[in-house]
C-alpha cells in the first residue's frame, strides 16, 4: 500500500469519527488503568458493567486496595479471569501507593512493571490517558492492519512498529481507536462488511464480501 492511499484511509476514518476514544468508561487515568487490566480477554461492555458498580465505591488506589482481593472480587466476578485480575489490581494499587504517590506513571517502563500490565495495556494508557503516539495492537488492529494492507506484519509487535512508522503523523494519536472500532464493527473477523465500508475502494483485501 502506498503513502497516498494510507493517508486517504485515515482522512476518511477521521471524517467519519473526528474524536474517537475507547469504549471503556473512565474519568481518571487510574480508572482507565484498572478498566484496561480488567479488559484482557473480556469485552468492554462486561468491564463497564462491573466498573459502574465498583467506581462509585472505590476509584483510587487507596480505596481499591482497602477492599482487598476478596472484596474486589465481589465487584468483578462477572469478568473472565477475575481471580487473577483481582490479585493483580490489588498488587498494582500497592505499588502505585508505595512507589508513585498514587499517580499513574506516564512512561512505559514504570507501567509495564505493574502486575497485569503488559505492552498492549501500557500503550493504551500512554495513548488514551497521556496523548502519546502509542499503538495498542489487539486482535482487531492486527486483523485490520494485515487485511487492508495498511501495515502488514507477522506478529503484534511487527504491526505495532510498522503502524508507528507508516501512519501519517497527524493521525497517530487517534489511529489505534479508529482501527479498533473499524475491526470491531465493520472489518469483522468472520465476515467483513465490505459493502458498507467507507474505505472499501482503498483496501487491498482480495476476498471482499458484498
Amino acid at each position: 500500500m502506498n503513502k497516498e492511499k494510507r493517508r486517504l484511509i485515515f482522512e476518511r476514518l477521521r471524517e467519519n469519527n473526528p474524536h474517537p476514544t475507547t469504549e471503556l468508561e473512565y474519568t481518571t487515568p487510574f480508572e482507565l488503568l484498572i478498566a484496561v487490566i480488567l479488559s484482557a480477554q473480556a469485552t468492554d461492555v462486561g468491564v463497564n458493567k462491573a466498573t459502574r458498580k465498583l467506581y462509585p465505591v472505590a476509584n483510587t488506589p487507596e480505596a481499591i486496595y482497602a477492599l482487598g482481593v476478596d472484596g474486589l472480587k465481589e465487584y468483578i466476578k462477572t469478568i473472565g479471569l477475575f481471580n487473577s485480575k483481582a490479585e493483580n489490581v490489588i498488587k498494582t494499587c500497592r505499588i502505585l501507593i508505595d512507589q508513585h504517590n498514587s499517580v499513574i506513571p506516564d512512561n512505559r517502563e514504570d507501567l509495564e512493571a505493574l502486575p497485569g500490565v503488559g505492552r498492549k495495556t501500557a500503550n493504551v494508557i500512554l495513548n488514551t490517558a497521556f496523548g502519546q503516539p502509542a499503538m495498542a495492537v489487539d486482535t482487531h488492529i492486527f486483523r485490520v492492519a494485515n487485511r487492508t494492507g495498511i501495515a502488514p506484519g507477522k506478529n503484534v509487535l511487527d504491526v505495532e512498529k510498522r503502524l508507528l512508522r507508516l501512519v501519517p503523523r497527524e493521525f497517530l494519536i487517534d489511529a489505534h481507536h479508529w482501527l479498533i472500532l473499524h475491526g470491531r464493527y465493520v472489518c469483522k473477523a468472520r465476515k467483513p462488511q465490505c459493502g458498507s465500508c467507507i474505505i472499501e475502494d482503498l483496501c487491498e483485501y482480495r476476498d471482499k464480501t458484498e
